[in-house]
């Protein structure tokens, strides 16, 4: 019988929650790293023991852990950095006498077929790959290439948060920045392109033809069906058919088009899932009713899904990384809040639990389906 580990980072320790395939009995592990912040946490598809852990604290600044069973025991990996040539951990310079600063990885990502490739999305803006299990990273650097000189911080910093690697296409990945937008390489990272035509930032870029500056909160696609793409713009839902070639906007009757995380139902590749707030200045539910919202369509036609979840007074916000599936028969879908609770459906959406509370705020929430 298969099993289920989610894998939660919070601002003080990471959490690993296990349970079998019914997910109605659950285990809790942790706090690993007690007191640091976790920013992600995430697993290899390749290999099922295999954890890694963006681990960062304002005393030790960041580090990288990892697991090679199951979460029982971690290890820091090589924490230097290779920008371009030089090395570093901490601050780096471009070849231009302006410093980028080595804040946080905000992403790790393994590969889907080999567990020593994994890859880092870091703040400020830089993406790197490993191929020994985390021990060295280089960074890619055609990608900053990209008018880098132009990327400005989101409110929460200039992080390259997701990272999509197209499984029917080794040499294909996407991935997104706050706040310079999503951008696709087809040659393993050596090139890049950014993918950002039909977006719109109103006040914040009028330059409706700008090729770079978007605020892209999150984007999603199928494994089935990688050309299809799934974006939380700081404003707008959004969907392209051309893998980021020409984006059209999916917001339809959602009440408020704001917000962080989104994710796809791991066997229905147009069931989508977001998580609105009301708005860029007040990062809470609507109405303080805590509402996950599903499309069954691709898109324009949004059902609220509010079984199990508190529907007054609650102020919650759900972050970027904090939404995930599962791939089990009946798809199970999880949410961490900035509240510390962590929510579960087993029957996609349609019910909900707690499966854990009064944990530190929920910064990441990734899911593993064992064997």
């Amino acid at each position: 019988m298969n099993s289920v580990r989610v894998l939660v980072g919070t601002r003080k320790g990471a959490f690993i929650l296990t349970a079998d395939a019914r997910r109605e009995q659950w285990t809790v592990s942790g706090p690993h790293f007690a007191g640091w912040e976790i920013y992600h946490l995430n697993g290899s598809p390749a290999d099922p023991n295999r954890l890694y852990a963006s681990q960062s604290s304002g005393w030790f600044g960041q580090l990288i852990q990892r697991s090679d069973d199951s979460g029982q025991t971690w290890a820091p990996v090589g924490n230097q950095f290779v920008y371009a040539g030089e090395t570093g951990t901490h601050q780096w310079y471009d070849g231009t006498q302006h410093p980028w600063e080595f804040k946080r990885v905000w992403r790790l990502e393994p590969s889907p077929t080999d567990p020593d490739t994994v890859y880092a999305g870091v703040e400020d803006a830089a993406l790197f790959r490993s191929h020994d299990g985390g021990q060295s990273w280089h960074e890619l650097p055609g990608l900053r290439a990209v008018k880098g000189h132009l990327w400005q911080p989101g409110a929460g910093g200039m992080g390259l948060h997701t990272i999509l690697l197209d499984p029917r296409n080794p040499n294909r990945i996407f991935v997104a920045i706050s706040a310079a937008g999503a951008f696709r390489t087809d040659d393993g990272g050596g090139t890049w392109q950014p993918i950002n035509r039909g977006l719109k930032m109103d006040y914040e870029l009028p330059d409706a033809a700008a090729e770079v500056g978007h605020c892209v909160h999150s984007i999603a696609l199928h494994p089935a069906r990688p050309d299809v793409l799934f974006m939380q713009k700081h404003w707008d839902v959004m969907r392209s058919d051309d893998a980021g070639e020409l984006w059209h906007e999916i917001s339809g009757n959602l009440p408020s088009d704001f917000g962080f995380p989104i994710a796809v139902h791991a066997h229905e590749p147009d069931t989508v899932y977001v998580v609105p707030i009301k708005s860029d200045s007040e990062h809470f539910p609507p109405d303080g009713k805590l509402r996950v919202y599903r499309s069954r369509t691709g898109g324009n036609e949004w059902e609220a899904l509010t079984n199990g979840l508190p529907q007054s007074d609650c102020y919650v916000n759900v972050l970027r990384s904090a939404l995930a599936v599962d791939s089990l028969d009946a798809c199970g879908i999880y949410f961490g809040t900035t509240g510390g609770q962590v929510y579960a459906s087993a029957d996609g959406g349609d019910h909900w639990t707690a499966i854990v509370r009064d944990l530190p705020a929920v910064l990441s929430v990734a899911v593993q389906t064992l064997p």
